[in-house]
């Protein structure tokens, strides 16, 4: 049995841990817990570090439970928030638990074994509380100074923070105490901004079940710039394809820059220390082969999509960044295509002109204003800049028909080797 906490500690996983933690793992196989939260039907990348530390957990011979906060999500953990989050509906959580689950699945294996994976849901115990019962099975042992001191709380209590998010922690507590009582969990997971509610937890176990449990944090994660981890400039990198494309996602790890990418290559693949090594030495000598970078996406990319998927990001990657013809583009879905050349401008053209053909000058500086007049069409001419569908045009009244358009309604035009744009006949 592989030792988890060093597992961790090398890949640079590891923030804090009760003390005795290490040595009550390595005693054999134990039980630990991660929540998540089901505020949305699809989980970010910024939940990977939780998933990979279950992932490791249960590769280090040990059994790893994901619960789910169906009650929980009802009323909003103030941890690293700055305002009062908006409650879900019972139905709404439903849904978003269940498509959790599945994405949960393609990590952790929930049906093999001694330490097969196991989803609960904190509802299910919760929801059979009356507000009263909670008070006394929770509240009583927990004082008021306690909760107050916790970092969660002091940073809202100069803009507010409402009974129901103060009390968060209790009922994040209790859930350790009922998985320690009725499932022998005696480890509790997570990030950094949870270690408050976490301790919480163990605070409840030696208070109320007169027992002690342990607790691991890992650090929170930020890119090398110090912006936070997960987020683009069109907002979070989600696992579900319907929010986020196999490509957009794939695409999201390969440009990671190499400081990032070294840090990356340790949490989110299961690669082992002698190869992560011997890569990121490989990367410092040829940095422009991106060799991080590549098997950081492609092992990421197969694991939460597919490696049909992938294969298609990285030829969908091959036609726009290297040489492609017009076949090649046509091997893309419109999706994909248009996921492809997101944030290319695009210019609208009737696609009758296509029917007789219209020449290629009138066609960028009449009907689009990709070229902004004659003159200046003539000199990329005379520079031989131009591109129609990766393909060089030096004919400035070259006739353009519909034989053109990809899938019968696209033109991608190059002006130069980083300048796009997008041609749409309707």
């Amino acid at each position: 049995m592989k030792n988890f906490v060093e597992e961790l500690r090398w890949r640079g996983m590891l923030f804090d841990m009760m003390p005795g933690t290490e040595e009550f793992l390595n005693k054999g196989l134990a039980k630990g817990y991660i929540g998540f939260d089901p505020t949305s039907d699809s989980l970010g990348v910024g939940n990977m570090v939780q998933i990979m530390t279950l992932l490791h957990f249960q590769q280090c011979g040990h059994q790893p439970i994901a619960l789910i906060g169906g009650a929980t999500g009802m009323v909003g953990d103030p941890s690293g928030k700055s305002a009062e989050r908006n409650l879900l509906d019972e139905a709404s959580l439903t849904h978003n638990i269940n498509c959790q689950k599945q994405q949960l699945a393609k990590f952790l294996n929930f049906n093999d074994g001694e330490n097969a994976a196991l989803l609960v849901n904190n509802y299910d115990w919760i929801n059979k509380f009356t507000f009263l019962d909670f008070l006394r099975e929770a509240g009583k042992y927990i004082t008021i100074s306690y909760m107050m001191a916790k970092d969660s709380v002091q940073s809202r209590l100069e803009k507010g923070i409402s009974f129901t998010e103060f009390a968060y922690q209790l009922v994040q507590g209790y859930d350790f105490y009922y998985l320690w009582k009725n499932h022998h969990v005696m480890l509790q997971m997570g990030g950094s901004d949870q270690w408050g509610n976490i301790t919480t937890g163990n605070e409840l176990i030696r208070r109320k079940g007169q027992g002690e449990a342990y607790a691991i944090c890992t650090p929170l994660i930020k890119k090398a710039d110090g912006t936070k981890f997960g987020k683009t400039e069109s907002g979070n990198i989600w696992l579900d394809a319907n929010k986020t494309s196999p490509y957009r996602f794939y695409q999201f790890w390969l440009n990671a820059s190499d400081a990032d990418a070294e840090t990356y290559i340790k949490i989110f693949t299961l690669l082992n220390r002698a190869t992560i090594e011997n890569l990121i030495e490989r990367q410092r000598a040829e940095p422009h082969l991106r060799l991080l970078q590549k098997t950081l996406a492609q092992d990421i990319t197969v694991r939460v999509h597919s490696e049909n998927e992938y294969k298609n990001a990285v030829a969908a990657s091959d036609i726009l960044f290297g040489k492609a013809t017009k076949t090649d583009f046509e091997k893309l879905s419109d999706n994909l295509l248009m996921d492809v050349l997101d944030g290319v401008p695009q210019f609208t053209v009737d696609k009758s002109l296509f029917t007789a053909g219209i020449s290629f000058s009138n066609l960028l500086t009449e009907k689009t204003t990709i070229v902004a007049s004659k003159g200046e069409f003539k000199r990329a001419i005379q520079e031989n800049s131009l591109s129609l569908n990766k393909e060089k045009v030096s004919e400035p009244e070259q006739l353009i028909t519909s034989d053109y358009l990809i899938n019968g309604k696209y033109i991608l035009l190059q002006r130069g080797k980083k300048n796009y744009f997008l041609i749409i006949a309707q």
